[in-house]
């Protein structure tokens, strides 16, 4: 099956859960509600139409490389021309620049879209995107003068350098060198892996956003630089960096994931982004950014498997389901089935929810909410990362399952969406790291005072279920409660122990706190949806979808959240293994 946009799902979840039409209101384009539907439909479009058909073959016919030199697979080029001839690449950026002006939470859904129909090819205007960001924020104005159009317009794209061999999270261990050259420029020598896009046939230029040292920087992750280095310099000759090498893949086979070699010759030219040694910095807005993309490419992954699993589930038929009329049944008419499509629709939604209330904090930080804003966008980052990828693990798996043996070939589609999604808890600071960050940086921000604010709001729309009281919530509203009062608790803990000096105490509970905040926040966010439909329904309108979202809300918080006072109990007495030595692994 080929993957189509859930437009209707995600107007509503914009509208209803992440308050668009008060992003709207305010946003500077002026972009009003019949704007926005307009794009929204003509992103589907493209998405449907010109990406998605493109998926399983990119993945069978991968990137050749050969020479130096990347192909994408048939059709990747012509797919790109489109896209960035209708103005695809620059719906974030400033107008000034050449872009829309499209607030994050429009962007948020376009990315969902583009990256449902293809993980391999959304990736590459996504960091074109987080490269876009960094150097408007930090750039001079002479580079952005030179590179900045390019990129918003997409005639060039742009890359993330971060990753050595030697050093893969841990940046502080960073070798690639710089040197000024006397003339302005710096001379960059090193080797970078796992590079996205860091060479292919799409566009004449990339623009390699690279991390290094200058020869007297200090150590560790305070002496990092950051600097544009292009492949192709403004004379029109070949810089000093090649691809050296394509990895082999478990999935996304139509991206290609370079190693890269800068300065065989003597150095690559490249121009400093900020200041030196505060390359971190200007690379962490690219990276925050890429983060809440990374968890939304996580919703359209999941989205595509839980629409291939419905629709293999409607016409497959195995087994007689109990009350059927004919011999043999769709499977979907079996109880475990249900239960696997339920737990993917409504796990994808709840995702869907989390990331878009982060992408409305990002753009609330540009109005009155100011700094408060920024913080919960700060807060919510990080959950929308990890949690949303660790569900699209959990969505393209029961996928497979939903298959049974035909989801274990390649024939259905569903094995490529597994195998695509594995990378996504890994990259762009894998999901342990967000964690820790969530922890020890976020739960601490202005004392604690954002995520109690956080906490307060998701205890109003519980009130706001008990209020009201409609039979379809079943048990919602006291499941919300109980998840509620356990993130809490648990915060209350972690903040304790951090406080206290304790980190060997909050550290074990890390992941499971960040999956406890994920599954409340998420039941919120599908509660504030049914609550809304809800409503909708007592006002008169008819839409069969209403109801489905009351289903859809009810179903995750009285089959999904319940786990919430297990992860509870993990974070208050499970850290114990930490300096147990009965649990030590070495020896």
């Amino acid at each position: 099956m080929t993957y189509r946009p859930p437009v209707a799902e995600i107007a509503f979840t914009l509208r209803h859960v992440a308050g668009l039409d008060a992003v709207l209101a305010r946003n500077a384009a002026e972009i009003g509600p019949d704007d926005a539907t307009a794009i929204l439909d003509e992103a589907a479009r493209f998405a449907a139409g010109v990406i998605a058909p493109l998926n399983r073959a990119g993945d069978r016919h991968g990137t050749p490389f050969a020479d130096g030199a990347v192909t994408t697979p048939p059709g990747w080029a012509a797919a790109y021309r489109a896209f960035v001839e209708g103005g695809w690449n620059g719906v974030r950026a400033a107008p000034e620049h050449g872009g829309q002006g499209l607030p994050h939470l429009l962007a948020a859904a376009c990315t969902e879209m583009w990256n449902g129909a293809s993980l391999a090819f959304g990736l590459c205007p996504l960091l074109t995107a987080g490269g876009i960001e960094a150097l408007a924020a930090h750039g001079s104005d002479a580079l952005k003068e030179r590179y900045l159009g390019k990129l918003v317009s997409g005639e060039w794209t742009a890359t993330m350098n971060l990753t050595e061999p030697q050093a893969g999270s841990d940046l502080a261990g960073l070798r690639s060198r710089a040197a000024p050259d006397g003339e302005g420029r710096y001379r960059i020598t090193g080797a970078k892996i796992y590079i996205t896009y860091g060479e292919h046939d799409l566009t004449d230029n990339i623009c390699h956003l690279v991390l290094a040292r200058l020869t007297d920087a200090p150590a560790g992750t305070r002496g990092i630089s950051l600097f544009l280095v292009p492949k192709v310099l403004p004379d029109g000759t070949r810089n000093d960096l090649r691809c050296s090498g394509l990895e082999h893949k478990l999935g996304i086979h139509a991206s290609p994931t370079c190693s890269m070699a800068f300065g065989d010759g003597g150095g690559a030219i490249g121009w400093l982004i900020g200041e030196e040694n505060r390359g971190l910095a200007c690379m962490f807005t690219m990276m925050n950014s890429a983060r809440l993309n990374v968890g939304l490419q996580g919703v359209g992954v999941a989205e595509a498997a839980t629409q291939t699993a419905l629709a293999y589930a409607r016409e497959r038929r195995q087994g007689r389901a109990p009350g059927a009329a004919e011999p043999v049944s769709a499977i979907v008419a079996h109880a475990d089935v249900q239960r696997m499509l339920l737990t993917m629709r409504a796990s994808t939604a709840a995702a869907r929810g989390i990331c878009y209330l982060t992408a409305q904090a990002l753009d609330a930080a540009h109005g009155p909410e100011g700094r408060a804003a920024h913080d919960r966008a700060s807060l919510l980052t990080p959950v929308a990362k990890a949690f949303s990828t660790d569900i699209a693990n959990e969505v393209t798996s029961l996928g497979v399952q939903v298959h049974g043996g035909m989801g274990f070939v390649e024939e259905t589609g569903a094995a490529q969406l597994m195998r695509d999604a594995r990378i996504l808890g890994i990259y762009e600071g894998t999901n342990g790291i967000q964690a820790i960050d969530l922890v020890t940086r976020k739960l601490p921000l202005n004392g604690g005072a954002t995520v109690g604010a956080q906490i307060a709001t998701m205890r109003r729309v519980a009130e706001a279920l008990v209020k009201d009281g409609a039979p379809g919530f079943g048990l919602a509203a006291p499941r919300l409660r109980e998840g509620i009062g356990a993130l809490d608790r648990a915060t209350s803990f972690l903040m304790k122990a951090l406080g206290s000096n304790r980190p060997q105490e909050a550290l074990p509970g890390a992941s499971p706190y960040l999956r406890l905040f994920g599954l409340v926040q998420g039941a919120t966010c599908l509660a504030q949806a049914g609550l809304a439909a809800s409503a909708a329904v007592r006002a008169g309108e008819t839409d069969p979808a209403h109801p489905a979202r009351i289903a859809l809300a009810r179903f995750f918080a009285e089959n999904l959240l319940p786990a919430a006072s297990g992860l509870e109990q993990a974070i208050l007495t499970g850290g114990g293994f930490a300096d147990d030595p009965a649990f030590a692994l070495a020896g």
